[in-house]
């Protein structure tokens, strides 16, 4: 039987956790009994995700921190520590997408805000984080960058978010070296497409037609399981693993589909 018990009672950071992948690997650590930082810009949403994380008896605390600003971060990871005594991991989770087009087509204005959020903001995570997890003495110490398929793919028009997250993955590989005789591990989690809210109010049939045409099983992932592998990367059960860039994204990093005829169909019957 598979036992997450060794994350019991480490007290992480989440970022961007008011919703989508964050809230989900909130929920996921709660649930195994981690102390769970909330963190977030959208006060009214991070709140709620506490309420229902304590509603299920988790423990859970909410901090307003907008990434792109050294002291909000700094502030954020000073005040966990001064509330629990430690920290034993951040997930570096929030981020914002950008609009598609070729690259000169994009304005400095756009580089700086998406770079500001998706590069910098895990910068200054990783940071403060890795330090209060080192003067905090904790062992199984872990980082969890949430990059994306775009992190170790190119794409058209997606030059500004390929660029952040490919450094976002550069950032974890060298950290991961930086931090391994200190027994904290660092990793990326590259996540296909998703439900979340970045559908917005799309209809449930353009979603599913979408999946057919970007995922290999033909479905958009869950967040719960982008949840299940941030909580097997901070437990014990991964300690040999670390500078990984791990998609999770029904194979479609792993090449291209060709469709084939099977000579034996009937073995579906």
């Amino acid at each position: 039987m598979t036992d997450f018990s060794s994350v019991k009672g480490k007290v992480v950071i989440i970022t961007g956790a008011a919703d989508g992948l964050g809230e989900a690997i909130a929920q996921c650590y709660a649930e195994n009994g981690m102390k769970v930082v909330v963190s977030d810009i959208n006060e009214e949403k991070g709140n709620q995700v506490v309420h229902q994380i304590k509603a299920k008896g988790g423990e859970a605390t909410f901090v307003k921190a907008d990434v792109r600003e050294e002291v909000d971060v700094k502030e954020m990871i000073d005040f966990v520590v001064k509330t629990y005594g430690r920290l034993d991991g951040i997930v570096n989770n929030a981020g914002i997408p950008a609009p598609n087009r070729p690259v000169h087509e994009y304005s400095v204005v756009e580089f700086d805000k998406i770079t500001s959020v998706d590069l910098k903001g895990v910068f200054l995570g990783m940071k403060y984080g890795v330090e209060a997890i080192l003067k905090s003495k904790v062992s199984g110490g872990f980082i969890i960058n949430i990059a994306s398929l775009a992190g170790i793919l190119g794409n058209s028009s997606m030059g500004l978010y390929t660029s952040a997250k490919h450094g976002v993955v550069g950032l974890t590989k060298s950290a991961s070296l930086d931090y391994a005789p200190y027994n904290i591990t660092v990793n990326a989690i590259c996540p296909g497409t998703f439900r979340t809210s970045i559908w917005g109010d799309a209809p449930e049939e353009v979603m599913q037609q979408y999946a057919k045409i970007i995922s290999p099983n033909e479905r958009l992932g869950d967040p719960k399981e982008i949840g299940h592998l941030a909580l097997f990367l901070a437990s014990d059960l991964a300690r040999y693993i670390s500078g990984a860039a791990i998609p999770i994204d029904a194979g479609s990093s792993a090449g291209k589909i060709t469709p084939t005829k099977w000579e034996h169909p009937e073995i579906l019957d």
